[in-house]
């Protein structure tokens, strides 16, 4: 299984998306230091995930919300509601 993934900092009050394989493991490394891009932001809290069977459809995933350059439409997928 994959995963498209949210996490949220309070420090930095930003949201950070990405995929792995690892769910887990990927936000403990978030948390210690491995991701320059999330760096400043410790600590992180995931905040929302998507499940793929391919790697290829997170990837795809992550993407489409990198996309669209929006905090509301990533605070409406966490909330449950349609971002269209």
């Amino acid at each position: 299984m994959f995963y498209t993934y949210i996490i949220y900092s309070e420090v930095k009050d930003s949201y950070y998306t990405g995929y792995t394989k690892n769910l887990e493991l990927r936000i403990e490394r978030h948390n210690d230091d491995w991701s320059r891009s999330t760096k400043g932001g410790i600590p992180w809290k995931l905040v929302y995930y998507e499940a793929f069977k391919s790697k290829s459809k997170a990837i795809k995933r992550e993407k489409d919300i990198k996309k669209k350059k929006s905090r509301i439409y990533i605070e409406k997928l966490i909330a449950g509601g349609r971002p269209d």
